[in-house]
């Protein structure tokens, strides 16, 4: 019998196999903003369809209504599968990765934008018109701070790697004391969330705040999911987990204040363990169930 070490290797050569020839070709075409291996993409997209209906790249690709899957299985002459990054990535954590041997998973990545996907009774769930789990555009606060989507409120204009760092700066300006300047030689515009991080550990104090700060809000986000869908496993995905115990000891304890208690009871909010290859293995997965 193998091991679970062994399963993992197997799958992880298994996805590098269905995933390297579609990245290949992104690479061929110059599609490099292409990040996740052609198959798996930040945008919203209609699988009834294979079409991207939208993209975070519209601007520089104009991929509006593109049959992504239609034009990489001509190209190649073979079977090919799409879906977004974040629903990939918590696949991936499914399948493999901390939520593995579960039947209700939710899944949040933490990048540049907020995403997250839902496992239910053992299935990525898409919805009625293929948008479900987009977590961060949900509201936590109705008068709150502009989202890129153009909603008031949303959990990612708060937690999103660019706004971590943005009240970090914000927090600055307002005369807080850190030491935060002195990890990106005295140039502020080059703080980021991983800089925030970096300072929370050696203990800044303002750099505390915003990742205590970032677990309240993900905290209100991840409360609403456990009333609403009860899962197993909440996995947290993305760079924002080098925060440690200073965002999720806050996370959990805000959530265990809001949520249901017997909703917190049932789950595990977990750190993802794929960490810069979930979307691979979410791909590849994404493919064998097609």
């Amino acid at each position: 019998m193998l091991g679970w070490g062994n399963v993992r290797a197997v799958a992880g050569k298994l996805a590098l196999a269905v995933v390297a020839p579609i990245l290949a070709l992104a690479l061929l075409e110059g599609l490099v903003s292409l990040v996740l291996a052609g198959r798996d993409f930040s945008g919203w997209r209609d699988r009834t369809l294979v079409e991207v209906r939208h993209s975070r790249y519209d601007a520089e690709l104009g991929w509006v209504n593109l049959p992504l899957r239609q034009i990489i299985h001509e190209r190649l002459g073979l079977p090919a599968a799409l879906d977004n990054d974040a629903n990939c990535a918590v696949l991936g954590e499914w399948w493999v990765g901390a939520a593995r041997g579960s039947r209700h998973a939710i899944g949040i990545t933490i990048g540049t934008g907020v995403g997250g996907g839902l496992i239910l009774d053992g299935r990525l769930y898409h919805g009625a018109s293929d948008v479900a789990g987009e977590i961060g555009h949900t509201t936590i606060d109705t008068e709150g701070r502009r989202c890129k989507c153009g909603n008031y409120g949303c959990l990612e204009a708060y937690a999103s790697g660019p706004n971590i760092a943005l009240r970090a700066i914000e927090g600055m300006e307002a005369g807080a004391e850190t030491r935060l300047p002195s990890y990106v030689g005295g140039d502020t515009s080059k703080i980021t969330a991983q800089t925030v991080y970096e300072a929370a550990h050696d203990g800044d104090e303002l750099a505390l705040e915003v990742v205590n700060d970032t677990a309240k809000f993900l905290g209100a986000g991840v409360s609403n999911l456990l009333n609403v869908f009860n899962p197993e496993v909440v996995v947290i995905c993305g760079g924002v987990t080098l925060a440690g115990d200073h965002l999720f000891i806050p996370l959990r304890r805000e959530t265990a204040r809001r949520a249901f208690k017997p909703a917190v009871a049932a789950c595990r909010i977990v750190p993802g363990e794929l960490v810069g290859t979930a979307g691979v293995y979410g791909a590849a997965k994404t493919f064998l169930d097609a």
